[in-house]
């Protein structure tokens, strides 16, 4: 059987390949895929114990099976922003500044983004809809963090060519009309990824990330909830 594996980061600069096949007998893990390329590179320094792997564009886990064709990523985990890939995970009550925001995205090579704002409606449903009064958001903080780091992963591992990328979710009171939600990406050309990857990221926040909002109205109060079930990986 035949196994892509493509490298990125710390990992393509030691190995100094991009990508390289491999040829195995029978299926493999993910485990044995890493203790392999360990003995195949033994002077590499890399960490191949907390090495990110994605089997076929999504995150795998030690004891995933590795068929013959699949395509193999590995790279580091996100390091949370530097100036190589600036990455801005907030939550905040304030209020967000979009121009400030892209000025810490932009690198030299940085040529278009893509940003995502949600707001507050004030009528949901169309004109008959149901009013609303204001929002109050509140999120399992230390797990939202970790999500929406996550996020941010999932969106390198897909569009690797995308550069900066900021996840901001406003908590507390919010009045119709507020920014609730940011998602944007730079990269040096507009079709590297930033607007697929923008859109993932948004539907992910939706998915995995831990918040909430009351809805408080002329109606009543309520929480509202979504529909989506975490999956094993989520």
């Amino acid at each position: 059987m035949n196994v892509r594996v493509l490298y990125f980061a710390t990992y393509k600069q030691k190995i100094g390949k991009t990508e390289e096949y491999f040829s195995f007998e029978e299926p493999l893990s993910v485990r044995q895929l890493k203790d392999f390329l360990r003995a195949q590179y033994p002077h590499s320094g890399l960490d191949f114990s907390s090495v990110l792997v994605s089997l076929n564009k999504e995150f795998a886990f030690d004891e995933d099976i590795i068929s013959d064709g699949s395509e193999v990523a590995l790279f580091p985990p996100v390091s949370g922003g530097n100036e190589e890939c600036p990455t801005i995970i907030e939550l905040t009550e304030q209020i967000f500044d979009i121009d400030n925001i892209l000025q810490k995205l932009v690198l030299p090579t940085t040529g278009g983004s893509c940003v995502f704002v949600g707001f507050v409606r004030q009528i949901t449903g169309g004109e008959q809809g149901r009013e609303t009064s204001f929002l109050e958001y509140e999120a399992y903080e230390a797990m939202a963090k970790e999500k929406m780091r996550q996020v941010v992963q999932e969106m390198r591992a897909r569009w690797p060519q995308i550069e900066g990328v900021a996840i901001i979710q406003r908590l507390g009171h919010l009045e119709p009309g507020s920014p609730t939600v940011l998602v944007a990406c730079t990269a040096a050309h507009r079709d590297q990824g930033i607007f697929e990857a923008a859109r993932y990221g948004i539907d992910r926040v939706k998915e995995i990330v831990p918040v909430w909002k009351k809805e408080v109205g002329v109606s009543g109060e309520f929480w509202v909830e979504g529909h989506y079930r975490p999956q094993k990986g989520d």
